[in-house]
């Protein structure tokens, strides 16, 4: 392929800030945007990523930054990952050889990478209220610059939104809201809002019949007052029937729109005239996800919003296939519901990821998909479970922390059964540490009455998410990590719920306690300490919220306990089974590991549990150590002879 700059490739390599873009006119800019989307597709395809979101904002991405002027002009984007066409245009074309890889580019804006980006996080429906902040500044500092909010990807069903847009329309405030309107968060937008959009979307003749009123304004002569008036009730009643617009201009907001959000100049035409407004207006693009890749339009599921590395020929996945903790749970889930009416199932926004999409399949009027709305979800569950129902609630671990005042107050408090399944729990890789779901043992583990169920493989996921749907006076949690599942690790024997692993006759030296998933990593551990000398045994606690009294029997009769979880370490179970221990006066020393607090880089999960010390080998060597001190205080505890 040629290097000229007429050619796709060779624009490309000239685009290395948004200036670039400034100087391109219309065809360059249309060959330019089906190289950007040839450019995603190759360089997903190896990683994998957030594919389908971004080939859906090309143009809407390529129009903001020509007309507006960033790093002075701050764009935000709703949710993060519909950026990588932003990443691509402010200089980090390089950087998607080693997308979501160890200290390679990440998946989100990242201020440690460009000056252009700004927002971090990457939690749905937050953009707005950073904006409206945001604005504020600039406005009380005396500066001359817009906020680009890019809302999309299902975000406006999620109160936050809302309650921004209600502070955002009181100001004067140079704030420009870009609705990115492809009907679609990961799976198709539910709820009202939702709905009116799509059947604007579904109207060809919406324009159509626009532009005759607009021609039939234009050409009428002035024969006075009554004609005019008729002839605009009749333009904005059409607008009223099928169009935001009234809703949005009752809050006191401009609104523009809708604009075809792959037509290049429609949209920079749209963004000027929301520019000249200086003051909060609405631009509402409509886009198709997923849009010039046919694999990911036909993929009706979720238009390849994630992918891991696929043919980027074919759209096939080229990771060889193996049971997921998803898959488990959601088949475990159906036989339950076959069994038991009571049981119904509710997501927020995510219902194949999380597994709930199974249970809608068979039971869809037991299955609830309220949008990005985590809050009202729980809350939503607490009235289903008042109404004689057990609602199962199936989210990512991280986004759980967004409803805590309700599972507090709002379930716990009414001790309401409430089952939370958290998929992605513990350190999750690629995403970063805004998808970590390293808190909820943490978090939640302070909530009176509630329970927290971690499963080491299959089995006792299956086995766990039963008892938790057992348990009627109270809420609970059940979390697993991503990925595949480990082979299914039986118990030597069972005590109460608590499962010993690895035990040996007489000496009892360490109690080593492995938490769900970290099982295999406690075992592994107990052989290299076993190779020392030392007499190691394994439980998984099973349930460890609250701490089980059998685990703290069985700590008794060792010289150190250590607990292993994938979660913080600060109020995590090594902290609860520290408390357990001193209330029952059990004077054996305790250390844990886990991960420390703070927000960790991306990587895979394996590249990131070695930073922080989460292997057997760094684990026995600590152990070794910690027995190695016991062992000294010991002799010089011992009477001379």
């Amino acid at each position: 392929m040629s290097d000229s700059p007429s050619t796709p490739a060779g624009l490309l390599t000239t685009i290395t800030s948004p200036g670039d873009l400034k100087r391109l006119s219309a065809e360059q800019l249309t060959l330019l945007a089906a190289e950007i989307r040839d450019f995603l597709v190759a360089k997903v395809s190896r990683t994998g990523g957030h594919l389908g979101p971004n080939l859906g904002v090309v143009e809407m991405t390529l129009a903001m930054h020509r007309v507006f002027d960033s790093p002075s002009d701050k764009i935000l984007f709703d949710t993060g990952h519909q950026a990588y066409v932003h990443k691509i245009v402010t200089g980090r074309q390089a950087g998607f050889d080693e997308l979501r890889q160890r200290g390679g580019l990440t998946g989100y804006p990242s201020q440690a990478e460009s000056e252009h980006d700004l927002i971090e996080n990457s939690h749905a429906s937050t953009a707005l209220s950073y904006a409206d902040g945001l604005a504020k500044a600039f406005t009380l500092r005396g500066e001359d610059r817009h906020v680009v909010a890019v809302v999309g990807d299902g975000a406006l069903t999620g109160g936050m939104c809302w309650e921004a847009i209600n502070n955002i329309a009181a100001t004067k405030n140079k704030l420009v809201i870009v609705v990115n309107d492809n009907g679609r968060s990961y799976a198709p937008t539910i709820g009202g809002l939702a709905d009116h959009l799509s059947t604007l979307r579904l109207n060809p003749g919406y324009e159509k019949v626009l532009d005759l009123v607009k021609n039939a304004l234009g050409s009428t002569p002035l024969v006075g007052k009554p004609v005019f008036e008729v002839l605009h009730a009749v333009k904005r009643g059409i607008k009223d029937a099928i169009s935001p617009q009234p809703m949005f201009e009752d809050l006191g907001l401009k609104y523009i729109g809708p604009v075809d959000g792959h037509d290049q100049q429609a949209m920079e035409s749209a963004l000027r005239r929301a520019k000249g407004f200086n003051a909060p207006v609405i631009v509402h693009a409509v886009t198709v996800k997923g849009y010039g890749y046919r694999p990911a339009e036909q993929d009706e599921a979720d238009r390849f919003h994630g992918p891991g590395a696929f043919d980027p020929e074919t759209g096939a996945l080229t990771a060889k296939p193996s049971l997921k903790w998803t898959k488990v749970f959601a088949e475990e889930l159906v036989a339950i519901a076959d069994e038991r009416p009571d049981v119904v199932g509710i997501t927020a926004a995510m219902a194949e990821p999380t597994g709930i999409a199974a249970l809608g399949q068979k039971y869809p009027e037991r299955t609830y998909d309220v949008g990005i709305a985590e809050q009202h979800a729980a809350t939503s569950a607490a009235g289903l479970a008042m109404g004689g129902l057990h609602p199962v609630v199936a989210v990512y671990a991280t986004f759980l922390n967004r409803a805590f005042d309700q599972v507090l107050l709002d379930i716990a408090m009414h001790k309401l059964p409430v089952t939370f399944v958290l998929d992605r729990a513990g350190i999750t890789g690629p995403d970063g540490p805004s998808h970590y779901g390293i808190w909820d043992m943490s978090v939640f583990g302070v909530v009176p009455g509630l329970r927290i169920a971690a499963p080491r493989d299959a089995a006792t996921l299956r086995e766990e998410l039963r008892e938790a749907l057992a348990v009627g006076d109270g809420p609970t949690i059940v979390r697993f990590p991503t990925g595949a599942v480990a082979a299914d690790t039986p118990a030597l024997r069972r005590v109460g719920p608590v499962d010993v692993l690895r035990e040996t006759e007489g000496r009892k030296d360490i109690l080593l306690v492995a938490v769900g998933s970290f099982a295999g990593l406690g075992l592994d551990a107990a052989e290299r300490l076993a190779e020392q000398g030392y007499a190691v045994t394994v439980a998984d606690p099973r349930w460890v919220r609250p701490v089980p009294a059998e685990l703290v029997e069985l700590a008794a009769g060792h010289r150190l306990v250590v607990t292993l979880e994938d979660g913080i370490r600060t109020g995590g179970v090594g902290d609860a089974i520290a408390a357990a221990l001193r209330d029952a006066a059990v004077p054996v020393p305790l250390r844990d590991f886990g991960v420390p607090a703070g927000f960790h880089p991306h990587g895979t999960r394996a590249e990131i549990l070695a930073s922080l010390g989460l292997t057997a080998q760094d684990i026995a060597r600590d152990v070794t150590e910690w027995v190695s001190r016991l062992d000294a205080a010991d002799e010089v505890a011992e009477p001379a002879l």
